[in-house]
């Protein structure tokens, strides 16, 4: 059965493959963008079935005032695609105070508030799946992307949370977390900190271990999706790309070990 699908950041990258995508099995959708006319050709192509917005998700008031429309022109919303959002390459101390600000607003808080416009609507509906794009960097950091995972990780936090908080409404929560891939996230959809010198090593170390068969093919996130979004229950986490599981498990021996390592001073400091 065809889905009514909210996305945002439809303009390029994975949020205009997948529009594309579900627009040609059938599904109708609900695009964000910041200018309409990157929609266009799929508008004269797919008619009433796409619902193009302009938004900026980073107006609280706005966010709902666009799911309103949404449910407006389509009558439901099953899906929203939480994508809208951009990287910051650079070292902590290298971010500035505008560029640091500028991607919390956009990451953290545009996804908080579309999150709370589309909850009213499908607690009422007794159903719904709230997609949030998250990383493998949410997972596990790495040097020079510090301030963009930090965003990530409080997505990971956030949505957690949300999903326990809003299961009894019939609400599904899952948070997609790709690896690389070749979209624009590394040249139109990023910002770039002022560089100082004394991180060159720390860049030149991190350059060198990107290379080209660590992205992914964008279009083939594709399938994965129409899985996720179809599935009854759809998992709270789902990695997109053959690294994911990989970082993620090295990760979290690190952790591990580290935190038993140090078990006897975390044990003493309970204090009874």
């Amino acid at each position: 059965m065809s889905k009514t699908i909210f996305i945002t950041g439809a303009s390029r990258g994975f949020g205009k493959i997948w529009t594309e995508a579900f627009l040609k099995r059938g599904d109708k959708v609900a695009a964000t963008v910041r200018d309409l006319n990157s929609l266009q050709e799929l508008v004269q192509q797919y008619g009433n079935a796409l619902l193009p917005i302009k938004l900026d998700v980073t107006n609280r008031a706005d966010c709902f005032a666009a799911v309103k429309k949404a449910q407006d022109h389509f009558g439901a919303i099953d899906v929203l695609i939480n994508n809208a959002g951009f990287g910051l390459f650079g070292a902590i101390e290298e971010t500035d105070e505008q560029n640091a600000r500028k991607l919390v607003e956009t990451n953290i808080f545009g996804l908080l508030w579309m999150t709370q416009a589309i909850i009213p609507v499908m607690r009422k509906q007794g159903n719904g799946h709230i997609i949030q794009l998250s990383s493998t960097l949410g997972i596990t950091p790495v040097p020079i992307m510090g301030v963009y995972s930090s965003t990530k990780f409080a997505v990971e936090g956030l949505s957690e949370t949300l999903a326990a908080e809003v299961k009894d409404f019939g609400i599904k929560v899952t948070l997609v977390e790709p690896n690389a891939y070749s979209t624009d996230f590394t040249t139109s959809s990023a910002i770039y900190a002022q560089p100082m010198q004394e991180y060159d090593e720390v860049k030149s170390a991190f350059q060198s271990r990107v290379t080209d068969d660590i992205f992914g093919i964008p279009e083939s996130t594709v399938k994965a999706i129409f899985k996720l979004i179809d599935s009854p229950q759809p998992p709270l986490r789902l990695f997109l790309g053959k690294f994911g599981l990989l970082y993620a498990k090295q990760a979290y021996q690190d952790r591990l070990a580290t935190w038993e390592e140090w078990q006897d001073v975390a044990v003493e400091a309970h204090g009874k």
